[in-house]
C-alpha cells in the first residue's frame, strides 16, 4: 500500500474508504481493472446435486454448493467439521467449542436441505447450548474447572440465557472477547438460538423434540423479556450483547462508564424468533402460550420504525436520549451496519419496501461491500468502548483496526444471510459475485473466519502462516458454510410454518430449468423441486404431475397434510427478471464433476484407512436389515464417503490456487487433511459404539454389539 504519511489530517481509514469509492483496491491501488469475465455459454448443466438449462456456471455454482455438505474431492466439506471425542460439529480449526454467533448462519441455511446424519448432528452441536443453558445456579466453565479462565468460569448466568461458547459440560455465558468484566449477558446470541432451535423444530416437526425444547426456548424468551424497556418496546441493553462480538459499547456515561442502550440487532433477531415461536405454539396447539407469544410479537414489530434511519434502513443502537448510532454522514456514529440490516432482510423481519430500502443504501454505499463480501460495517466505528469517538489511535490497533475483525470485517456467517438479502430481492449478480469469492476462497482451502482486510484477506490476522491458528492443510471453518448453504436456501426462501412450508422461488433469471435432486425436509414428508424459470411472478405448479391450485403469484403454499410421503413439485414462472451481466468468472479446478474422471485412475487408501474402510463396510452390510438404525447407517455411509472423498483428492488436480498458491506441499498437506477427516470420522463412531457397550439402551448395545462383529473384519 503507498505512504499515507501525507494523510495527517484524514486518516488510514478515511483514507481506504477514499480509495475503495473510487474503486480501488489497499492492495492494488494503481493497477489495472481487471476485465470483464467472459459470459457463460447458455445449454444444459448435468451435476451431481443439480440439473438445468441455461447459465452453466450458475448451475454449476449452485451444485458445488451442495458439495459442501456431503463428502467430495473439490471442495471443502461437514465431515471436516466433525469432532470425534464430541459427536458434534465444532468451530473447525484448533477452536475448542461451538460458538452461536460463528455457526448460526451456517444452520440456518443449511436446515432444510440438511440430509442424515448431518441434520442430527447439527441438533447434537446445539444442544451444546441447550444443555448448559443458564439458570440461576448453573457457574459457567471453560477450561474443565472454576476459576481456571476468569472471569469466563466464574459466572452465573440468569435463568434462560445461552451464551457465546459452549462443549460438554461448558459455557460462556457472556460474549468471551474482550473485557468480560464490563459485558451484559448474551442477549442477541439468546434470540439467535431460538431462532436456529425453532427452524430446526419447524423443519423436523418431531413431536418428542417439540415437548424438550419448546420449554427451554421459551426460558429464552422470557429471559430476553426482561431487557424490554416498557416506555417504547425496545430492549435497553449493554456491551457487547450483540451477535457479532463486542463491537457493541452501550453508551459512554460522563465518568467514563458504558451503559445501556437499544441495540437493532436484538430487536430484530428476537422478532423472527417471535414469528418461529408463534409458528411452534400454532403447531402444539398450545393456547396459552399463542396467547403469550403474538402480542410480544406484535409490540416488537411496531417498535422497529423507532430504529430507522430517515433513509429507511436501520442503524445499530439508539441512546436512551435519542442519539443514533449508524447513520452514514453524522459527524459522530456516521456509519453503515450491515448485519442488522441484511438480518432484517434475509429473516423477514424487515417488509417490502424497508428491504428495498435497505438494499438500496448498501448498493449506494461501495465502501461496504469493498471485495463483494459485505462488511460488517463501514466506515470505521467510534462506538467501541476500546476506542470511544475515534475510528482509530491505540484502543483501535492490531485486530481492532478497521477491516480486521469486528470492526468492518468479512465474516461468512454474516456472508450467508446477506446472500438471502439478495436472493429475496432478485439481486444475482450479488449472488454470484459473493458466492464465486467464498467458492475461490474454499478451493483454496482458506475458509477464514474472519477474512481481513475488508474482505481482501492479503494478510490473514488469524490464520495466516506463522499465526496462531495456522494450520498447513488449511483453514476450514464453520462460518463460511453459510455461504454455500445460503447459495442453495435462497432459491426457494424456505419458508416454514405451522401447517405449511411456503416457497418463494427465486432462481437465478439467466437459469431457464432447474431441477433439485436432493430433497427438503418438511417433518416426515421430502419434497423434491424443479423450476420452468419465466421471473418472479408463480404461473402454475404441479404435485406428482397433479396441478396445484395456485392461490398468489408472489408464493406457494404445500399443506403439510396433503403432501404425500414423496412430493415432486413442480413450478412455472413468468414475469420476466431484469437482465443481468456476469461480473465474475467461475473458478473452474477442481470441479466436482470432471471430464477427466479421477475414479477412471484411483489413488490407493493410505494404512491409516484401510482397517476402518473394512469395518466400516462390514457394518453397513450388517445395519442394512436392522430396524430403528436409519442415523447410524448414514453416519457409516457418510464416513465410507470420507474414505472415498479421500482417494479420490489424491488423484485430484487442485489447480495453481486463486488467492492463495497450491504448492506441491500444500497439495500434499490438503490431502491429508482428507485422511485425518476420514479417521476421525470412524474414530468418532467407534467412540460412540464404546459408550453404548458401556451404558446403551437395549436398541444401542445391539448395534454396538454389530459393530463388535465387524471389527473382526480383516482388512482387504
Amino acid at each position: 500500500m503507498k505512504s499515507t504519511e501525507w494523510l495527517p489530517n484524514i486518516g488510514i481509514a478515511a483514507y481506504i474508504t477514499a480509495a475503495i469509492l473510487a474503486g480501488q483496491s489497499e492492495r492494488t491501488l494503481a493497477a489495472e481493472a481487471p476485465a470483464a469475465p467472459a459470459a457463460s455459454v447458455p445449454g444444459p448443466y448435468t451435476g451431481r446435486f443439480c440439473t438445468g438449462e441455461g447459465d452453466r456456471d450458475f448451475l454449476r455454482l449452485i451444485d458445488e454448493s451442495f458439495a459442501f455438505f456431503h463428502a467430495n474431492p473439490a471442495v471443502p466439506n461437514v465431515t471436516m467439521l466433525y469432532k470425534p471425542d464430541w459427536d458434534t460439529f465444532s468451530e473447525g480449526n484448533e477452536w475448542r467449542g461451538w460458538w452461536i454467533q460463528n455457526s448460526y448462519g451456517f444452520s440456518y441455511a443449511a436446515t432444510p436441505f440438511l440430509q442424515d446424519p448431518w441434520f442430527s448432528m447439527l441438533q447434537r452441536s446445539w444442544d451444546l447450548f441447550w444443555d448448559n443453558q443458564g439458570d440461576g445456579k448453573r457457574m459457567s466453565l471453560w477450561g474443565g474447572k472454576p476459576d481456571s479462565n476468569p472471569p469466563m468460569s466464574s459466572q452465573v448466568g440468569p435463568d434462560g440465557c445461552l451464551g457465546d461458547t459452549a462443549a460438554p459440560g461448558q459455557i460462556i455465558f457472556c460474549q468471551g472477547d474482550g473485557d468480560l468484566k464490563i459485558h451484559d449477558w448474551f442477549y442477541e446470541a439468546t434470540a439467535a438460538g431460538v431462532v436456529m432451535q425453532a427452524e430446526i423444530l419447524l423443519t423436523s416437526r418431531d413431536p418428542k423434540a417439540l415437548a424438550n425444547y419448546l420449554p427451554k426456548m421459551q426460558r429464552a424468551c422470557e429471559f430476553i423479556e426482561k431487557a424490554r424497556d416498557p416506555k417504547n418496546n425496545l430492549f435497553l441493553v449493554g456491551a457487547a450483547c450483540n451477535l457479532l462480538a463486542p463491537s457493541y459499547g452501550g453508551v459512554k456515561q460522563p465518568d467514563g462508564s458504558f451503559g445501556k442502550g437499544y441495540l437493532a440487532g436484538l430487536s430484530i433477531t428476537y422478532l423472527a424468533a417471535l414469528d418461529r415461536m408463534v409458528e411452534l405454539y400454532r403447531l402444539t396447539g398450545d393456547k396459552d402460550k399463542l396467547a403469550q407469544s403474538e402480542p410480544r410479537q406484535k409490540i416488537t414489530r411496531e417498535s422497529l420504525p423507532l430504529l430507522l434511519t430517515p433513509a429507511g434502513y436501520f442503524v445499530k443502537s439508539l441512546e436512551p436520549g435519542g442519539v443514533k448510532h449508524g447513520v452514514l454522514g453524522q459527524p459522530q456514529f456516521g456509519y453503515l451496519e450491515g448485519v442488522a440490516n441484511a438480518d432484517a432482510v434475509a429473516l423477514r423481519v424487515a417488509d417490502d419496501l424497508t428491504s428495498k430500502s435497505i438494499y438500496q443504501q448498501i448498493a449506494a454505499f461501495p465502501a461496504i461491500r469493498p471485495f463483494d463480501f459485505l462488511l460488517t460495517n463501514a466506515p470505521g466505528l467510534d462506538d467501541t468502548y476500546w476506542s470511544w469517538g475515534n475510528t482509530a489511535g491505540p484502543g483501535m490497533a492490531g485486530i481492532h483496526n478497521f477491516g480486521d475483525w469486528v470492526n468492518g470485517g468479512v465474516w461468512g456467517t454474516v456472508e450467508g444471510r446477506a446472500i438471502l438479502m439478495y436472493y429475496r430481492l432478485g439481486k444475482f449478480e450479488d449472488i454470484r459475485r459473493s458466492a464465486t469469492r467464498a467458492m475461490k476462497w474454499a478451493k483454496d482451502f482458506q475458509m477464514d473466519a474472519p477474512w481481513s482486510q475488508r474482505g481482501e484477506n492479503t494478510d490473514n490476522s488469524w490464520f495466516g502462516e506463522g499465526k496462531w491458528l495456522y494450520k498447513p492443510g488449511g483453514s476450514v471453518m464453520a462460518d463460511n458454510f453459510a455461504i454455500p448453504a445460503a447459495t442453495v436456501r435462497g432459491l426457494f426462501d424456505y419458508d416454514y410454518r405451522a401447517d405449511r412450508l411456503i416457497l418463494r422461488p427465486r432462481v437465478p433469471g439467466s437459469i431457464t430449468q432447474y431441477l433439485q435432486k436432493e430433497p427438503v425436509r418438511f417433518g416426515e414428508k421430502r419434497v423434491y423441486l424443479s423450476c420452468r424459470n419465466g421471473g418472479p411472478k408463480i404461473a402454475a405448479a404441479t404435485l406428482n404431475g397433479k396441478a396445484l391450485t395456485v392461490t398468489s403469484p408472489d408464493a406457494l403454499a404445500l399443506m403439510y397434510d396433503a403432501l404425500p410421503a414423496e412430493a415432486k413439485i413442480e413450478i412455472t414462472t413468468e414475469g420476466g427478471w431484469p437482465k443481468e451481466s456476469p461480473t465474475a468468472a467461475y473458478p473452474a479446478v477442481p470441479a466436482l464433476v470432471a471430464k477427466d474422471d479421477p475414479a477412471a485412475n484411483p489413488a490407493a487408501l493410505p494404512e491409516s484407512l484401510q482397517r476402518p474402510l473394512a469395518v466400516l463396510t462390514a457394518m453397513a452390510k450388517l445395519l442394512a436389515g436392522e430396524p430403528g438404525s436409519g442415523d447410524e447407517r448414514a453416519f457409516v455411509a457418510a464416513a465410507l464417503e470420507a474414505c472415498e472423498a479421500r482417494r479420490l483428492r489424491a488423484a485430484v488436480d487442485p489447480g495453481p490456487g486463486y488467492f492463495h498458491a497450491i504448492t506441491p506441499q500444500r497439495k500434499v498437506n490438503v490431502t491429508t487433511f482428507y485422511e485425518q477427516t476420514a479417521v476421525a470420522m470412524y474414530d468418532g463412531f467407534a467412540a460412540r459404539m464404546a459408550r453404548w457397550t458401556a451404558k446403551g439402551d437395549a436398541r444401542q448395545q445391539r448395534l454396538a454389539a454389530l459393530f463388535a462383529e465387524a471389527q473382526k473384519e480383516p482388512p482387504k
